[in-house]
């Protein structure tokens, strides 16, 4: 009987861990899995279709919500080469990672330039087709119009930004 009550003195859950570490285990793990998700923009690899979005494949990272407000070339310098028009589908657009754009065409001969940087939490969009702009992250869309908000979580419209088309050449700035 002094077996049994050494045996029943033992702590049953000797190997088990403490609450704590396991509460602390499972929000590190599911703080990184929403790091994950949501620094995941810029792949360009969500749902374009037809060729009618694009990505200039750079892998920039996402830049914070209104950062994206100013342009990539230094203040007084001449343009900043893009693209050609040709590369611009009617009723679609390309991502340009590096510069954190997209520029649109939504009807024949009319290009529009907007951040790339969705308003919800700053991932860069990743495509666009049938006339809106698609964030990969968590789905908002943008009309290709004039950059409104087509579908949330997106609380704002994208900026628009400044092109110059010369010479069937698109240049930012």
């Amino acid at each position: 009987m002094a077996n049994d009550q050494a045996s029943a003195s033992a702590p049953r859950n000797a190997h088990v861990p403490a609450r704590r570490t396991v509460l602390a285990g499972t929000g590190i793990a599911g703080a990184a899995a929403l790091l994950t998700a949501c620094g995941a923009g810029g792949s360009g690899s969500s749902g374009s279709s037809g060729g009618s979005s694009g990505s200039d494949g750079s892998g920039a990272a996402p830049a914070p919500q209104g950062s994206a407000s100013q342009s990539s070339s230094s203040e007084g310098s001449a343009a900043q080469g893009l693209t050609p028009t040709s590369a611009i589908p009617v009723g679609g657009g390309k991502v340009f990672t590096s510069q954190q754009v997209v520029v649109v065409q939504p009807t024949a001969g009319e290009f529009k330039c907007f951040t790339a940087v969705c308003t919800h939490q700053g991932c860069i969009v990743g495509s666009v087709s049938d006339g809106l702009i698609t964030c990969p992250c968590h789905g908002s869309q943008y009309h290709i119009t004039d950059g409104s908000v087509a579908r949330g979580p997106a609380p704002s419209p994208l900026a628009a930004k400044t092109i110059t088309v010369t010479g069937g050449e698109i240049s930012l700035g």
